[in-house]
């Protein structure tokens, strides 16, 4: 396969994304559930609940998975490559979620950009999802392209 990036038509690329964002956020959402997080992730829609909590957290990942292979069509296909993107994007939504979003959701604007042990797991976990999330969706897009 060429390094070039893949023409794959926009449907398939958030198919393909949001499948590789299931599977990168199953993987976070094991380390979440065995740090005790999915209840607080529950919170976001108003239920203290490790189940309802995974629910979110898988939807979100399908999300930022979709996004991500609409992104990635317009990048080279090596594995390096994925997973340098995959890290990257894993850093933007650590920032974005963890950093900004999650706290506000949470009513607990005093935590934007707080930058404590907890946030540093969380970086790890949004690494992992987004070099899980690349490596999956690179021959998942293929397949599609």
């Amino acid at each position: 396969m060429s390094t070039l990036a893949l023409k794959t038509a926009p449907t398939n690329a958030v198919i393909a994304g949001a499948a590789s964002g299931l599977a990168g956020g199953a993987v976070f959402g094991m380390m979440m559930g065995m740090m005790g997080m999915l209840p607080m992730v529950g919170l976001l829609v108003g239920q203290e609940n490790a189940v309802v909590g995974l629910i979110v957290h898988m939807l979100i990942s399908a999300f930022i998975g979709a996004v991500y292979g609409l992104v990635a069509t317009r990048l080279p296909t090596g594995w390096l490559t994925a997973g340098v993107a995959g890290a990257i994007n894993g850093v933007v939504w650590w920032v974005l979620g963890a950093l900004i979003l999650m706290p506000l959701g949470l009513g607990m604007s005093q935590m934007v950009f707080v930058v404590g042990e907890m946030q540093w797991m969380s970086l790890l976990g949004h690494l992992i999802f987004g070099v899980v999330t690349a490596l999956v969706n690179l021959p998942l897009s293929r397949r599609m392209a």
